[in-house]
């Protein structure tokens, strides 16, 4: 197994030496520790890490800030949110601004490695605690009003497509979608690729719950939503 390159943001100096002891005891080397964003840039611009931990409240320019620069950027390397906020709506706001993972700093070390892997080798992780906060916003039983800016955000979608969105949201895998709807898994995950691409979204997750929050869909229980094959 190759060693784990990560890059650290985060403005706690202490909670930053701390978890660098920590993951250089689990294998992973620490290829920069910094605290700030104009640090974190700098370091980004000199080595690629194979995933950025990345703290959400810090001062002057917040996590969800630096997440959204770093995304615009050309080979941006995974980023996750690595925070104490529990709070659903932090959540949905990562995971729309592109995070691939939304992990708690009081989860236990070897889960925290666990997922650092899983989100290097492509999947959307969020904290076991979390789960049920995205079911819930998934579940959306009274979802947001669509923004004006964002009422057509599903008019470039076939209806084929919307289909598969809708059942996507209600949790269902690519064998599930295509069972559903007579056709094959690989053709499932063609159209998921290109609604991906056409929302302008990071994961399924993410495409889920915008699915939710503008109506177009009522989800079913969806605890393990993040882990499904994409």
């Amino acid at each position: 197994m190759s060693t784990l390159k990560v890059t650290v943001i985060d403005d706690h100096t202490l909670f930053r030496e701390g978890l660098q002891g920590l993951l250089e005891r689990h294998g992973i080397e620490v290829l920069d520790s910094v605290g700030d964003a104009e640090a974190g840039y700098v370091a980004l611009q000199k080595r690629r890490p194979d995933v950025v931990l990345l703290d959400l409240r810090m001062p002057q320019i917040d996590g969800l800030q630096i997440l959204q620069h770093l995304k615009g950027k050309k080979n941006c390397p995974p980023i996750v949110m690595l925070t104490t906020s529990d709070h659903e709506q932090d959540l949905v706001e990562a995971l729309r601004a592109g995070a691939s993972g939304y992990l708690l700093k009081d989860m236990e070390p070897d889960a925290l490695v666990v997922a650092l892997r899983s989100i290097v080798a492509g999947e959307t992780v969020v904290a076991p605690s979390l789960t049920p906060a995205l079911a819930r916003v998934v579940q959306g039983h009274e979802p947001a009003p669509a923004k004006d800016e964002e009422a057509g955000l599903f008019d470039s979608l076939t209806p084929r497509e919307r289909e598969i969105l809708i059942l996507l949201a209600e949790g269902l895998s690519n064998r599930g979608i295509g069972n559903s709807l007579g056709i094959s898994e690989g053709t499932v995950k063609v159209h998921v690729k290109a609604i991906l691409r056409k929302l302008d979204v990071p994961s399924r997750v993410v495409a889920a719950v915008l699915a939710v929050e503008h109506g177009l869909a009522a989800s079913k229980p969806a605890e393990d939503l993040q882990t499904r094959d994409e």
